[in-house]
């Protein structure tokens, strides 16, 4: 199903995947220049997913301020859709004799208490 929203969908791209790379990307060069960037790229097993994990405190706190700014523009609410399904529950076989046991219980329950009353 195609989503009837692109732009949103490249817009939480944008803000959960990409922005924490971009900013682990530019603190790695303020700290380490092209050198540290480039080392970064090298020696990991994963780079995207160490940068992405590395910028993700950074990033969640600038898309926090955004929401500030205006609900929604740091950390973009996602239509959805939801449905529920009904279940009916069906009825055991022994469910009706378990209600004729506690409503007779509860008649003589009561018939005792008509006769303490009456005494």
């Amino acid at each position: 199903m195609a989503d009837p929203r692109p732009l949103d969908a490249v817009r939480l791209t944008l803000m959960q995947d990409v922005l924490p790379i971009g900013l682990a990307l530019v603190e790695r060069v303020r700290r380490g220049g092209a050198a540290g960037l480039v080392e970064t790229l090298t020696t990991s097993a994963d780079p995207f997913q160490d940068l992405r994990t590395e910028g993700e405190p950074g990033a969640r706190e600038l898309r926090d301020r955004l929401d500030q700014v205006s609900p929604g523009l740091g950390n973009p609410v996602m239509q959805v859709s939801v449905e529920v399904d009904p279940v009916a529950p069906e009825p055991a076989a022994d469910d009706r004799a378990e209600l004729q046991r506690v409503l007779t219980r509860i008649d003589d329950q009561l018939a005792q208490l008509r006769e303490l009353m009456a005494s």
